[in-house]
């Protein structure tokens, strides 16, 4: 994605006073030393990437498996390590980091920054994934293979495990720590390093909504860290926190580790909501509709996302009156969820509308966000939820929120901003082709376990009876043509951009984009913005 970032400026003028680029460091110095944001941003991605094609292919192990009745190709110990392992892998290895990764490129440059504020932190934070990613992995070639409790890794289970227990263990503190300090990095940057003439209710939406995504990783990482290293010490040190056989509480687990795994799924989805606020208003030519409105709603999320955690734990014996509060609790979430989606349809309403894969992808994510957030709205309900708990109807859920959420806002925000970054247009027809492939093999994948869940499949099981072969046929040839779909993606669209091959991006390749990337020139220099620019009224262009 920076192959062509520190090439001599092609086209376009230079905003201010970047015309003294410098001059890059080259080879391997320039990443491992790397403090330049845009560095750092590309070095996110391509581990989110790549722990992306690692979890998508224990995904398929699963569903090659789930093609038919009966034990095919692997046993079920190894069956419940991957179901874990992908889960792991997918949230803090892929997820994550790549909405990371988007909030190193683009912060600076949206609001008018030099860089991150800790430039040297910043590099620790992305460093400090790499021995975690490794040690994560290594779970499988551990005596006993990898963890397979569940991603949950819920007590009892996971006090029984053997060594490589631990290993994830440790790999999730060092994620943990990254985050958080990826986290301050990025609340000091815009509360810091804002250009003067940019109040925070004129920032865009994608600054704002990691703004808040940061504040939540700041409070609930450390509940994580809590949890698993109780874990730790229940297994090794005597302790009981979980352990029922010393008078411990397995449950209690399930109480920490949700009110971390709640804030968690917001912080997941937040950073997408931020990217779809900008490519929405950029294809219908208009502003963003509600945009006050947009920022108290994400505000509403995530301090609502603190008082619904037990919605997971409705067949863990509740008391009723507190499986009422978190029924109520979890519906009003809904309430701001609605309000970006009426502001995102409210914006398209009679916009000069145009269709270019970014677009696609935005449109795509709100409708399949959408049917996600309903299930989720259903799941709501104490007395359905305790029916279809632990289903597939669960797995199909959380699917639709997370592959067609986050998955869908990160391949917009590649389309969108793709041009800025590699100073080349991406070919159209192959974005094309990825979104409607995409699309159609998601739902052919997901669709079906809502069905499965209602008929009382429950998931993490290697084998079912004969009455679910047809909708698991379904949907594993869905997920196979899902997993090409993303080669393709990373063959013919992500390669040939980080090579540089293909047109040259001009100054404004969309026509309705408005903000201070636009502004710079393309391709971009590596240091951008020394001096802090002067804006215009409305803090999205440059005059000075």
């Amino acid at each position: 994605m920076s192959a062509v970032l520190d090439h001599p400026n092609a086209h376009g003028h230079h905003a201010h006073a970047d015309h003294h680029a410098h001059h890059a460091p080259s080879g391997w110095q320039r990443w491992v030393y790397a403090t330049n944001h845009k560095d750092i941003g590309t070095m996110y991605m391509l581990f989110s990437l790549t722990m992306l094609m690692l979890g998508g292919v224990m995904a398929l192990l699963i569903r090659a498996e789930l093609f038919q009745p009966g034990l095919q190709l692997i046993n079920p110990e190894l069956f419940n390590q991957l179901t874990t392992m992908h889960g792991i892998v997918m949230v803090f290895g892929a997820i994550m980091p790549g909405f990371v990764g988007f909030a190193n490129w683009m912060i600076p440059l949206q609001i008018g920054a030099s860089d991150m504020a800790f430039a040297r932190m910043n590099n620790f934070s992305f460093w400090l994934l790499i021995p975690a990613a490794l040690l994560l992995m290594s779970g499988f070639f551990l005596p006993g293979g990898a963890p397979s409790g569940g991603w949950t890794l819920y007590a009892p289970l996971t006090l029984q495990m053997g060594p490589a227990m631990d290993a994830t263990i440790f790999a999730l503190h060092i994620l943990g720590a990254s985050s958080i300090m990826g986290s301050i990095n990025i609340i000091v940057t815009i509360l810091n390093m804002r250009a003067p003439d940019m109040p925070l209710m004129k920032m865009p939406l994608f600054p704002w909504t990691w703004l808040i995504t940061a504040f939540l990783l700041i409070a609930v990482m450390p509940v994580l860290a809590g949890a698993i290293t109780m874990t730790l010490t229940d297994r090794h040190f005597g302790t009981n926190f979980f352990n029922a056989a010393g008078g411990g509480d397995p449950v209690l687990f399930q109480h920490i580790f949700w009110f971390f795994g709640h804030p968690e799924v917001y912080i997941m989805i937040l950073p997408a909501f931020g990217i779809i606020s900008q490519i929405v208003p950029a294809f219908s030519r208009k502003k963003l509709f509600g945009y006050t409105s947009m920022v108290y709603a994400t505000s509403s999320i995530a301090i609502l996302s603190f008082i619904v955690w037990g919605h997971h734990m409705f067949s863990t014996g509740f008391p009723v009156a507190g499986q009422l509060f978190f029924m109520y609790a979890t519906m009003l979430i809904a309430v701001p969820t609605a309000v970006k989606i009426f502001n995102w349809i409210a914006t398209m309403w009679r916009g000069s509308m145009t269709f270019e894969t970014p677009m696609l992808f935005a449109v795509g994510f709100i409708f399949v966000f959408t049917m996600g957030g309903f299930t989720g709205l259903i799941l709501a309900m104490a007395p359905i939820d305790i029916q279809v708990q632990d289903t597939y109807y669960v797995v199909a859920h959380f699917h639709y929120v997370l592959v067609a959420g986050s998955l869908f806002a990160m391949f917009a925000g590649f389309y969108y901003w793709s041009p800025r970054w590699t100073g080349v247009m991406y070919e159209e027809g192959r974005g094309k082709l990825h979104f409607w492939w995409s699309l159609i093999s998601f739902n052919v994948t997901f669709f079906p376990m809502h069905f499965l869940g209602l008929a009382g499949m429950p998931r993490r099981y290697a084998d079912y009876p004969m009455q679910f072969a047809d909708f698991n046929a379904i949907a594993s040839v869905g997920a196979f043509f899902f997993g090409f779909a993303q080669v393709y993606f990373l063959l013919f669209i992500v390669l040939p951009a980080m090579r540089g091959k293909g047109k040259p991006a001009p100054q404004h390749p969309w026509d309705g984009a408005e903000g201070l990337e636009w502004e710079l020139p393309a391709p971009l220099p590596f240091h951008t913005f020394e001096n802090p620019p002067k804006l215009n009224e409305s803090a999205t262009k440059i005059i000075a």
